[in-house]
């Protein structure tokens, strides 16, 4: 078999083809694979929605949104009639890790007053203490503390939006005036 000799030509339609193969293949790959990815992450939302409810038949589950350091963080919030937070599942998120991953667990611990959200009722937007709020970030990722309190309050301005409650006032937007354009869905759940 003759070697091809090493020109620019040569080269540059070695690398077209290459990349032409590997480009089908991966475009294969996501077809095969995209509704089983989508039907992964509505089973993740509804095991989520269960979860942030913990039973409440009359609760609702919403789904907010904000930018961290390493990327969106999404969290689905639960809330009981009265406004008072059940629980919250991290949807996504790509912060740190050892860092800014442990907001997954960090304010759900009901030992540390200071950094549990988890049965607070909110009758003003959460900020970390550095802020001159009263929940303790997580220790050396503020930034990804500060995105996961700003997706909170956002599904709450959502939930009162809903109750019927003007909540402008403390966050000064609505979430249709987000300036990154949270997206923020509510679920009602009646089990």
């Amino acid at each position: 078999m003759a070697k091809l000799e090493s020109t620019f030509k040569n080269m540059a339609l070695s690398l077209t083809s290459i990349t032409i193969v590997a480009a089908a293949a991966l475009g294969c790959v996501f077809m095969f694979t995209h509704a089983q990815i989508e039907q992964q992450k509505k089973e993740a939302q509804n095991a989520a929605r269960v979860a942030v409810l913990c039973g409440h038949e009359d609760g609702v589950a919403i789904e907010a949104q904000a930018d961290g350091f390493g990327g969106v963080i999404r969290v689905m919030v639960g809330f009981a009639p009265d406004g008072t937070i059940l629980g919250y599942e991290i949807l996504e998120q790509q912060e740190t890790p050892g860092l800014g991953t442990h907001i997954v667990e960090w304010f759900k611990n009901a030992d540390k007053p200071g950094q549990c959200i988890v049965g607070r009722q909110m009758t003003s937007a959460f900020k970390v203490s550095k802020d001159g709020g009263d929940v303790d970030a997580i220790t050396a990722a503020t930034i990804s503390s500060r995105a996961f309190l700003s997706a909170i309050n956002r599904a709450h301005e959502q939930f009162m939006q809903e109750q019927g409650v003007a909540v402008e006032a403390w966050s000064g937007a609505t979430t249709s005036q987000n300036a990154d354009s949270t997206k923020i869905e509510m679920e009602v759940t009646h089990e």
